[in-house]
């Protein structure tokens, strides 16, 4: 319902106020109107290059600091555990705009880069829970066979792990890319919400104004529910694996 509300208010908002204009005129903004969704649908694919980029690169660093955090060494325990608490407690706009500014690395860059080190404090977290889980026998085992403690992790460990984290590694997807929409306001990028914002200049009526943000918001529902559903379904598939398994 919430979808077929969207599409109307949408369609409402831009096709009310073709009523009463020449057939020309009315072709001409027809045309219009195409091209408006086709540039946020490009912005969508900037949404989704700069989450799914910034997300790869988050899991290889939070794997890093994950290994890091359970070390045996104290150093290194200290060091990821200062990692994830210093981007745990700080916003992740004050990011986006050090690197930006301070660094002065290009747009999309600076983008990548600085979601990909505050999300990949939250990714670390959910790595490391996940490696908790693994009984400590197997760790015993893994020694025993003559694994080094590397080995244990590439052959045993997160082969195991992974089933249990891949849900919240997806919930994190969807943050990341309902957090893009912080990077029109912080540099400029012609993501999703920068485009609708561009859109949103070129029109004087309420009514279209109301459908571009109900379109802008109608995608980012698609995105995000779709991966929501996939998180509920592979939740759902590895309890039942889990109970049969038990």
């Amino acid at each position: 319902s919430l979808v077929l509300f969207t599409i109307s208010l949408f369609l409402f908002g831009w096709y009310g106020s073709l009523r009463d204009l020449p057939l020309s005129i009315r072709r001409q903004r027809q045309m219009c109107i195409r091209d408006s969704i086709r540039f946020l649908l490009q912005g969508l694919l900037t949404t989704v290059v700069i989450s799914v980029t910034a997300i790869l690169l988050s899991i290889l660093l939070g794997l890093v600091i994950a290994i890091g955090r359970n070390s045996e060494y104290k150093v290194l325990r200290g060091i990821a555990g200062v990692y994830i608490e210093v981007f745990k407690n700080t916003p992740l706009l004050l990011w986006i705009m050090l690197i930006f500014f301070v660094a002065r690395i290009p747009p999309l860059g600076s983008a990548v880069l600085s979601f990909t080190l505050f999300t990949s404090a939250g990714i670390a977290e959910i790595l490391r829970g996940g490696f908790s889980a693994i009984p400590g026998g197997q760790w015993e085992a893994a020694k025993s066979q003559g694994f080094s403690r590397a080995a244990a992790y590439v052959y045993i460990v997160i082969p195991q792990a992974v089933r249990s984290m891949i849900p919240a590694l997806l919930s994190q997807v969807v943050t990341t890319i309902k957090d893009t929409s912080y990077l029109w306001g912080a540099m400029a990028i012609q993501e999703l919400m920068g485009r609708g914002m561009i859109l949103m200049n070129l029109y004087n009526s309420t009514a279209q104004i109301f459908a571009i943000f109900g379109l802008m918001a109608l995608l980012y529902f698609a995105v995000c529910f779709t991966i929501s559903q996939v998180v509920r379904k592979y939740q759902k598939k590895y309890r039942t694996a889990s109970i049969l398994y038990d």
